[in-house]
C-alpha cells in the first residue's frame, strides 16, 4: 500500500505520474537552490575563518558515530536537518588541514578555486574510463597535466594521468617497470621466475614497500639503501647492493629515488641514480610527491637536477599545489609503458574512438575515473605560474626562517637540511640523557597539540625522536609561525620540569 504523501519528505509535489502519486525523482529545484546557497555560505565562511577552529579535533575514538543514528531513516529527512546535524555533529569530528597552523604531515590546502572545481566535478558526475564516456574528462586531464609538466620543467615526452593519491601513482608505476623488465610475468604470474628485487632509501615512503608487496614480490622485493649525514641516498651503496643480488642470483628490476622524502624532505642524488640505473637496465622511478611543486622555483630548479631521465615521476598537486585532495599525478616518459600493463579491454568496453583517442581505464587498476583535472585546471589558472611560485617561494622562507631560530636557540637542534619547507628538529637541553630527550621531546608535541591552536607530527631519525613542522599552507602567516614558536619553547619549559 502506498504510504501518504509526507509533507517533509524531499520529493516534489509538483510532479504525478498517470496514477495521480507522485513522481519520485531527485531533490526538486525549488529544495536545491536554497540547500546549494547555504552550502555555498558555509564554505566560504569556513575557508575565511578556519583558523578559528581548533587545528586538532578533540574527539575521542567511537564519539562521532556514538552521536549519529544507528540506522537509516525510513523516511527521508529535510536537507535543514541534514545540514544542521553536519554543523554540530560532525564537524568537531574533522581535524583542519586547511587550518593556517596545522603543520603536521604535509601541509596541504584546499584552495577556493580548487573547492569550486571539485563542486562542479562533484555535480556533473562524470566518469572518464572511455573518451565517450565525458570526452573532456580525458582532454582536460591531457592540457592541465601539460601545463603542470611546463611549469615545473619536465621534458614534452613526459606525458601524466591523475590517480588518487602517491600510493597508487608509485603502485602503477612500479609495474610498468615489472611490464617492462620482466614481461613473461604478464602471464605465468612471478612463479619459477628469479627473484625479482626493487631498490629504495631507507627513507623511502612505506607505500613504495607496499607496491612491491602487491605486486608480488613480497618485502624480500624491495632493498633499503643507507644514506648519508643529510638522509639521502648513498649512490654507491646502491651500487654494491645491485652487484651483490645479481651476483646472488636476483633479478634488479627498478631503483626508486624520492626528491624531498617524508620525515625530513632530504633530495636524493637522482643524476646520479639515473646513472647506475642506465648502467644495469634498471627502471628509474622518482618519488616528488610533496617535492615536485617546487621545480616551479627558478632557484630550487637544481635539487631536481637528473629527474629527468626518469622512466617515471610521481606529484601530488593536493599536498603543495592547493589542490583539494585526491590528485596525484604520475608522469611517464614511455606511456605505452604503463597501457602495456594495465590495458585490457572487453568487448562491452570498446568504442570507435579506441585507436585515435585515449582511455583512461588502459592507464591503472581504476575502470572509474573522477573529473579531476577540473580543479587542477581552476588552481593553474586562478593561481597562474608567477602566482603559484610566489607562494612556494614564501613557504621555503617561513621554513629557512625557522630553522634559523632553531639554529640560534640554546637547547634547540635541528636534525635535517631544509631544501624544502619542512623542518625536522628536536629540543636536547645539554647533559639530558637520550631516553629522557625522546620523553620530552614527545610531551612537548602533545601539550601543543592539546591547545588547539597548531598541529605538529614527529618522525624518528637515527633511532631518535625529533619534531616535524611542514609548511605549506595557503593562510599561513608570519604570526602563526611566531605563535608556533612560542608555544615550542613555553611547551618545552614546562615538559622539562614535568
Amino acid at each position: 500500500m502506498d504510504r501518504p504523501w509526507d509533507e517533509r519528505h524531499p520529493m516534489s509535489r509538483d510532479e504525478m505520474d498517470r496514477n495521480g502519486r507522485p513522481v519520485l525523482g531527485d531533490m526538486p529545484l525549488h529544495e536545491l537552490r536554497p540547500a546549494a546557497h547555504a552550502v555555498a555560505d558555509w564554505v566560504s565562511e569556513y575557508l575565511d575563518g578556519v583558523g578559528a577552529y581548533p587545528v586538532l579535533s578533540r574527539v575521542r575514538p567511537g564519539e562521532v558515530r556514538g552521536k549519529l543514528p544507528l540506522e537509516i531513516p525510513e523516511e527521508g529527512e529535510p536537507f535543514e536537518d541534514m545540514f544542521k546535524d553536519f554543523q554540530t555533529l560532525l564537524i568537531p569530528g574533522v581535524t583542519h588541514w586547511n587550518h593556517p597552523s596545522f603543520f603536521a604531515y604535509f601541509s596541504v590546502t584546499g584552495s577556493a578555486p580548487g573547492v569550486l572545481g571539485e563542486m562542479l566535478a562533484a555535480a556533473l558526475n562524470v566518469n572518464g574510463m572511455v573518451w565517450r564516456g565525458s570526452p573532456v574528462v580525458t582532454e582536460l586531464e591531457e592540457l592541465a597535466l601539460a601545463w603542470l609538466r611546463d611549469l615545473l620543467g619536465l621534458p614534452g615526452e613526459f606525458q601524466g594521468t591523475i590517480n588518487d593519491t602517491a600510493s597508487s601513482s608509485s603502485l602503477y608505476a612500479l609495474a610498468a617497470a615489472r611490464e617492462a623488465k620482466l614481461p613473461e610475468a604478464r602471464k605465468g604470474g612471478l612463479g619459477g621466475l628469479p627473484g625479482g628485487r626493487f631498490y629504495a632509501s631507507e627513507q623511502a615512503h612505506s607505500s613504495i614497500d607496499k607496491a612491491v608487496i602487491t605486486l608480488g614480490f613480497g618485502l624480500d622485493g624491495i632493498r633499503k639503501i643507507p644514506t648519508d649525514s643529510g638522509f639521502r641516498m648513498l649512490p654507491e651503496e646502491l651500487r654494491r647492493a645491485i652487484r651483490e643480488d645479481l651476483g646472488a642470483g636476483l633479478r634488479p628490476l627498478g631503483v626508486v629515488a624520492t626528491l624531498g622524502t617524508t620525515s625530513t624532505t632530504s633530495v636524493d642524488p637522482v643524476a646520479d641514480l639515473a646513472g647506475i640505473a642506465r648502467e644495469f637496465d634498471l627502471w628509474l622511478h622518482v618519488d616528488a610527491a610533496y617535492g615536485g611543486p617546487a621545480a616551479a622555483v627558478p632557484e630550487l630548479r637544481p635539487l631536481f637536477s637528473g629527474w629527468e631521465m626518469a622512466d617515471s615521476i610521481v606529484v601530488n598537486p593536493h599536498k603543495w599545489l592547493f589542490t583539494p585532495i585526491d590528485c596525484s599525478v604520475l608522469y611517464m616518459k614511455d606511456p605505452e609503458e604503463l597501457r602495456k600493463a594495465f590495458s585490457l579491454t572487453p568487448e562491452y568496453l570498446r568504442t570507435p574512438e579506441e585507436d585515435v583517442a585515449r582511455n583512461l581505464m588502459d592507464y591503472g587498476v581504476a575502470l572509474g575515473r573522477r573529473f579531476r583535472s577540473l580543479k587542477l585546471w581552476f588552481v593553474l589558472r586562478y593561481f597562474g605560474a608567477r602566482g603559484i611560485r610566489e607562494r612556494i617561494r614564501q613557504h621555503v622562507e617561513m621554513a629557512r626562517e625557522l630553522a634559523s631560530w632553531i639554529d640560534a636557540t640554546p637547547g634547540w637542534e635541528r636534525l635535517a637540511p631544509v631544501p624544502f619547507s619542512t623542518v625536522v628538529f628536536r629540543f636536547a637541553p645539554e647533559e639530558t640523557p637520550p631516553g629522557e630527550l625522546d620523553r620530552i621531546n614527545r610531551e612537548i608535541m602533545d601539550r601543543v597539540n592539546e591547545t588547539g591552536e597548531l598541529f605538529i607530527s614527529h618522525t624518528v631519525l637515527r633511532g631518535r625522536f625529533c619534531l616535524r613542522m611542514a609548511l605549506g599552507n595557503l593562510r599561513t602567516r608570519w604570526e602563526h609561525l611566531d605563535r608556533a614558536w612560542e608555544l615550542l619553547q613555553r611547551e618545552a619549559r614546562a615538559a622539562r620540569t614535568a
